[in-house]
């Protein structure tokens, strides 16, 4: 698409121009029981507040103003599991009984408006219900990742004090069960703020042993609910009221809740949905990703409800549930129109199926644009999806603190053309700044501190729960009248951003300040590699230098040291010698997230001999052995 047919410009202008004017409008989207008083005020929160004196509902937002415009019977969630061969269809009228009725449920153990209730569930779509009957109270939800460490849990559960924690028996991974409750019973024992009960779904995979006095059986309740004709109305709450804590992953000691709002909330995901990600009301959304996550509460939960369309809910895997055609069957059979999912995804289906013969077996006639955040898309896996999927590929870039997208390429409000590597640009609301050490702007293609200018649009967090002072510090201080993002880039001549990865992931080689992120983008750009990551690690002479870790793509029979050789001398052309990139290690798999995030802060440490601790989100804990194991074959000290 041509940028001059695209209303990007004139909209993000007049964001730019008239910040009150624009969210007002965008507003009108959304049901209000009271209009706002002031839809920004500088004087409120700790850099103002959206929406002020605004009264509303998340839930009746999401499920009952749907079902009051007639359309009770269009779906709701589709709920696709193809490890326990599952697939269930929620329409809009089913999810608002379940939600009112559940929400009953929870008025009887006394929540109501401001009690948190912890959710610590897989994904079913009980998850679901269980926050939006939390909203429909004005109740704060926190969902925690099914299958986190009891002491992760704990600590959540110390830093918000839940009258309930909602729970599951157990979550289901390809070739394994894994138990919930034994967590969750470990987790209360270590926590001071304990619950006053317990709601356990029971899975038919494993039944849980319910502690007597404080541990109830989900269905049980349910249905006793459902058969008193029990409901709950929507509670009107303030639009500045919390909707829900999000603990950001991998944190130590005290964790950092990320507070959510009510009415901001609505309106920028409601209108994300429309103008950037192009999907109409009654359309079929794909979000690939975990509830547990922000990804998850934004774009599986919230915002396709928000704008009236069905939603997918996948408890699956891109590969193994049963091979890595498993994206483009649930596509074809639900008519999905738009998937949002992280890069790591896509490595994963393009390293077992590198020439994309699966696609083939579907109808995919009905989709029409792929959505990727969560990590840097390198080029070479936008180029590849796109070859494979004939489809756009649209890169774009956020936080768990904003919410939604910082910056994007605006599909409803017309496509800007693709730069590959760049997210695109700014959404509106957002203005996104590069700036040295000094907070001083720099100039278009020079690298620097990625940082917002203040107010943050409508949605994002306007502080952490209860600690106000620590969210300043941790944001705020470092760049004053900027929101710190702790990511590393530069905008081009255009205004396209690129995001070379954290500030802590740009290593300083012998005074030269390079991006890991360039170098991944090498390394991915070799035909023989699937994933990468490129750490620094600490060099007496050079202060640091670089490390390269690839997995190569099934099928691949040359010998590694080969391939290894070619990467060093990739990098040599393409980066120069300045970058010293001399050490390249092929490893069978790299240790992320759940979520998908590679872990390179850990890997650096265990190069460099510093302590570290086993992240509590990592997926796999054995990978890390396998680093360190490698590191030690290379001659690296630290490891």
């Amino acid at each position: 698409m041509d940028a001059r047919t695209s209303r990007y410009h004139d909209v993000f202008a007049w964001a730019q121009r008239d910040p009150e004017g624009f969210w007002a409008e965008a507003a009108q989207a959304i049901d209000w029981y009271e209009p706002a008083k002031k839809i920004f005020d500088p004087q409120t929160g700790v850099y103002g507040r959206w929406f002020v004196g605004a009264v509303c509902n998340t839930c009746f937002n999401a499920v009952d103003r749907h079902v009051a415009a007639g359309r009770a019977a269009q779906a709701a969630i589709i709920y696709d599991s193809p490890v326990t061969g599952t697939t269930r269809v929620l329409t809009y009228g089913e999810l608002q009984r379940e939600v009112a009725a559940f929400a009953a449920v929870l008025q009887d153990f006394g929540v109501g408006k401001g009690d948190r209730v912890v959710i610590y569930m897989p994904m079913v779509p009980e998850t679901v219900v269980a926050m939006l009957a939390c909203a429909r109270l004005g109740a704060v939800h926190s969902v925690v990742f099914g299958g986190f460490a009891a002491r992760e849990l704990a600590t959540r559960i110390d830093d918000c004090a839940p009258k309930l924690v909602l729970s599951a028996s157990c979550g289901i991974e390809p070739g394994r069960v894994v138990a919930y409750k034994p967590l969750l019973d470990e987790a209360i024992a270590l926590a001071t703020a304990k619950p006053q009960a317990c709601i356990i779904l029971q899975r038919p995979q494993l039944a849980a042993p319910l502690t007597a006095g404080r541990d109830y059986d989900w269905a049980n309740l349910r249905s006793r609910a459902l058969a008193a004709g029990k409901t709950a109305p929507c509670v009107p709450v303030l639009a500045t009221d919390p909707l829900y804590i999000l603990y950001t992953s991998g944190t130590t000691g005290k964790p950092k809740g990320v507070v959510r709002d009510n009415g901001g909330h609505m309106v920028a995901l409601r209108w994300s949905m429309q103008y950037l990600y192009g999907v109409e009301p009654g359309e079929v959304w794909w979000s690939a990703s975990d509830v547990g996550w922000v990804v998850g509460h934004s774009y599986i939960v919230y915002a396709p409800l928000f704008h009236g369309c069905a939603s997918v809910l996948y408890e699956g895997k891109p590969v193994g549930t049963p091979d890595a055609g498993a994206f483009w069957r649930v596509i074809s059979e639900h008519g999905v129109v738009a998937l949002f999912t992280a890069p790591t995804a896509f490595r994963a289906i393009k390293k077992e199926d590198p020439k994309g013969a699966l696609v083939g077996k579907y109808d995919l006639s009905r989709f029409r644009t792929l959505f990727l955040a969560g990590e840097r898309a390198d080029p070479d896996t936008v180029k590849w999806a796109e070859e494979v999927l004939k489809v756009p590929v649209i890169d774009h870039w956020w936080q768990t603190e904003t919410g939604w997208a910082i910056a994007g390429n605006p599909v409803g409000l017309g496509m800007l053309p693709v730069k590959y590597g760049s997210p695109t640009v700014a959404m509106p609301g957002y203005d996104v700044q590069i700036v040295d050490e000094s907070a001083r702007p720099l100039p278009p293609n020079t690298m620097g501190s990625i940082v917002i200018k203040l107010p943050l649009p409508p949605s994002c967090l306007p502080t952490l729960w209860q600690q106000d002072e620590r969210f300043r510090e941790s944001y705020l201080s470092e760049f004053p009248g900027y929101y710190k993002t702790a990511d590393a880039g530069f905008k081009d001549e255009d205004g396209y951003l690129y995001i070379m990865g954290r500030t802590d992931d740009i290593i300083n080689v012998a005074g030269h300040r390079l991006s890991t992120g360039g170098m991944e983008e090498v390394l991915a750009s070799h035909p023989d590699v699937a994933e990468c990551a490129v750490i620094g690690i600490a060099d007496a002479v050079k202060g640091e230098v670089p490390c390269g870790f690839v997995v190569l793509k099934a099928g691949v029979d040359r010998p590694p040291a080969e391939i290894e050789q070619e990467i060093v001398a990739l990098v040599r052309e393409k980066i120069g010698p300045v970058a010293s990139f001399r050490l390249a290690i092929t490893v069978p798999r790299l240790p992320k997230t759940r979520s998908g995030k590679i872990l390179r802060g850990t890997m650096k440490k265990i190069a460099d001999g510093a302590p570290w601790t086993m992240p509590a989100t990592i997926d796999d804990p054995a990978i890390l052995d396998e680093i360190g194991s490698a590191l030690k074959e290379r001659g690296v000290v630290g490891a």
